[in-house]
């Protein structure tokens, strides 16, 4: 598989002894920006199932994912997800953070870390959204992309393996 990078960025290439990696960086003005994928690629639909399965892990709540695909030139997907607190927001954008740097996928930035009621991480074709409650109810970004096509993540599911075929 490949990348490919909407923003525009430098590409660096990295040798070890077993393999050829690459990584992308992007300048940025933020604390983590920088590299966004080392080492593997995942496509755009991966890289959403990967951030539904760490927002699952910490209890997010009406976990939503919009393909903006057809309709936005800057992402392919949005998972907008909530949490009870701002703690519980902090601790599932940590937790995705985390999840997904193990599999070697960096955020192209995070915004809102600080205020706890809505942190957005940006990881290029994905976009990730997460919110306190009445902070999501107040923005209803779902109404302003209403036009792309939606799944909603049942709360019984444990763990995410394949979105939808209109996905």
């Amino acid at each position: 598989m490949t990348f490919t990078a909407r923003r525009s960025h430098v590409g660096k290439t990295y040798r070890d002894s077993e393999q050829k990696t690459t990584a992308y960086t992007v300048p940025g003005n933020n604390s983590r920006g920088g590299v966004i994928i080392k080492g593997i690629s995942l496509d755009s639909q991966r890289l959403v199932i990967h951030c539904v399965n760490a927002t699952l892990d910490r209890k997010a709540e009406d976990i939503v994912i919009l393909s903006v695909k057809d309709i936005s030139s800057f992402a392919d997907y949005f998972v907008i997800c909530s949490g009870n607190s701002d703690r519980q927001i902090q601790s599932l954008a940590d937790h995705v953070g985390q999840k997904l740097k193990t599999v070697g996928v960096f955020p192209l930035g995070v915004e809102g870390e600080h205020s706890g009621s809505w942190i957005l991480m940006d990881y290029g074709d994905v976009i990730l959204h997460i919110f306190y409650k009445p902070v999501r109810e107040f923005y209803d970004i779902e109404a302003l992309w209403s036009d792309a096509p939606r799944m909603t993540v049942e709360e019984s599911v444990q763990e995410l393996t394949v979105l939808n075929d209109d996905m």
